[in-house]
């Protein structure tokens, strides 16, 4: 069975960080491509930021050097780090594991940027 699990969410004030964490299980974590992607309330989903297996990074361009996406294959675990939240990062942010054609989603863990 497999597991998705994000953590880490919560209320945090402008320029303030937060990390994410995104743990898998029932997967064979190192061959997956990893992805976190966020949703505002009345928007599409987005991808915020991607890791491939052998370790290869892109981001969106509003959260370029800001946030840093990293995984630790011994532990099954994807990492987001996030500083210099602004208002408009605000979201719920879900964690994707994607081996083709195999994909899993997390249940989403909520970010909210205010004062």
């Amino acid at each position: 069975q497999v597991q998705v699990v994000e953590s880490g969410g919560g209320l945090v004030q402008p320029g303030g960080s937060l990390r994410l964490s995104c743990a898998a299980s029932g997967i064979t974590f190192r061959i997956y491509d990893m992805g976190w992607y966020r949703q505002a309330p009345g928007k599409e989903r987005e991808l915020v930021a991607h890791i491939t297996s052998g370790g290869s990074t892109n981001y969106a361009d509003s959260v370029k050097g800001r946030f840093t996406i990293s995984r630790i294959n011994a532990k099954n675990t994807v990492y987001l780090q996030m500083n210099s939240l602004k208002p408009e990062d605000t979201a719920v942010y879900y964690c994707n594991c994607n081996w083709h054609p195999n994909n899993y989603w997390g249940q989403g863990t909520q970010v909210t940027v205010s004062s």
